[in-house]
This record gives C-alpha cells, sequence and structure tokens, in this order.
C-alpha cells in the first residue's frame, strides 16, 4: 500500500485539521457534507495497510463523497458524474501532483489497469461486438496519453476503477482472492496517493460550486419542514 500521501503530510487526520482551521465545520451545508464523509472513510482507509481489499472500498467511498450529485434522472451514470467532477478538479492541479502521479509515478499500473479487459464492463456484458469496443477504446486511451489529457486519463482510469469497485461490493470476487489481486492492490496504492490530494484540492478551492451531496441532511430536512440542526 502506498504510503506516499501520508508521508507527504495529506494524511486524514492533517486534512481534517486543515478543513476545521480555514471553515466553520460545523456549519451543514453541501462543502462540509462533502469534506465531513471523505475525511472520515479516509480516516478508514488509512487503517488497513495490509489489506488491499478493504483500503480499496474505503478510499473508493472517501471518493464517492467528493463527487457524487443527486441523481436528476433515469439516465444518470456514474460516468458522468466523474466526468463532470475531474472537469473541475483537473484544471486546479496547478502544481502537477495529479499529472505527475499519473504520467510519472504511476504510469505503469494506469496503462496496465486501462488495457485490461477484465476492468473493461462491456466484456462482462455479453456484448458480441466486445472485442471491437475494446480495441477501439484502447486506440481512444493510447492517443490520449499520448496527448497527455490528464482529465479524460482520469475519467478512463476510474471507469476502470468502478468495474473493480463493483465486482467487490457486489460480492463478484474473493476476498483476498488471486484472480484480481493486481488490479485491487493497483488501484488501492493510486487512489491511497490520489484522494487525499483531491481532498485538499477542494480544500483549497472551495469556491468552486462542487454541487450538493448524495442523500443530503439539509434537503430531508427541508422536505420534511424541519429546522436545520447544528
Amino acid at each position: 500500500m502506498s504510503s506516499d500521501s501520508i508521508a507527504g503530510g495529506l494524511t486524514a487526520a492533517a486534512l481534517d485539521a486543515k478543513w476545521k482551521s480555514r471553515f466553520q465545520w460545523q456549519e451543514r451545508n453541501p462543502f462540509n457534507n462533502r469534506m465531513r464523509r471523505a475525511i472520515s472513510w479516509l480516516t478508514r482507509a488509512e487503517q488497513e495497510p495490509d489489506d488491499p481489499d478493504a483500503a480499496f472500498v474505503f478510499y473508493w467511498i472517501a471518493f464517492n463523497a467528493m463527487y457524487a450529485v443527486p441523481w436528476q434522472g433515469v439516465d444518470d451514470s456514474e460516468r458522468d458524474a466523474f466526468e463532470n467532477y475531474f472537469t473541475k478538479i483537473a484544471p486546479l492541479d496547478n502544481d502537477r501532483i495529479v499529472y505527475n502521479a499519473i504520467w510519472m509515478k504511476f504510469s505503469g499500473p494506469i496503462k496496465a489497469l486501462l488495457m485490461n479487459k477484465f476492468v473493461f464492463q462491456p466484456f462482462w456484458d455479453d456484448s458480441p461486438n466486445w472485442e471491437r469496443r475494446f480495441y477501439t477504446n484502447q486506440h481512444d486511451i493510447e492517443q490520449e496519453l499520448l496527448s497527455r489529457k490528464t482529465g479524460a486519463i482520469l475519467v478512463r482510469m476510474f471507469g476502470c476503477l468502478y468495474v473493480l469497485r463493483n465486482q467487490l461490493l457486489h460480492g463478484a470476487a474473493t476476498w483476498q482472492g488471486s484472480v484480481n489481486r493486481d488490479q485491487v492492490k493497483d488501484g488501492a496504492t493510486i487512489m491511497a496517493f490520489l484522494v487525499p490530494h483531491f481532498i485538499n484540492l477542494m480544500l483549497d478551492n472551495s469556491n468552486i460550486d462542487w454541487g450538493h451531496a448524495r442523500y443530503s441532511p439539509e434537503w430531508a430536512w427541508q422536505r420534511l419542514g424541519i429546522q436545520q440542526k447544528a
């Protein structure tokens, strides 16, 4: 499990302290909701350095807390949510931490993940043309890699990780199983590095509208006509 984010000072505790020192963190608002939830699950993920399956799940929940917005209709997709989120977060990477993670630090594991048919959803959909779609997808990825399109690669990478997330959370994988070890270990390591940096970028750019979180208590209280709690 990568400890680079922890070694670099971006622990859940450090991010929590930064959040609470800069914001009226007790206030119930969309941004504080996201930070409270994301940092809590990052804290839990850090407790699993020797269990990549568990770490992967907890890092994913922390990430989910950052990007998810309320569903607007039956056609909503997680990929749309990723794309919207990364459209916002990628341009904020002024120190090129995310950029360097993708193009240098984790370039090998990321490319292996993107080229893996077992985290390509059409492969599992029993689609008769999945191979054609897979190789078309690979061509597009190669072009994005050559052009160093950070946002596009983030969308594709987390799309693959989402397939892996489904395998784990829907009981379609064995805990500590041998079949998907490389994907799980690499996925957990990549998220261990990126998720804290995403939180940090959001803390530094709270003026951006990150949207309402899903299952917001404020929305529930408003719907029920209940005065918001402190």
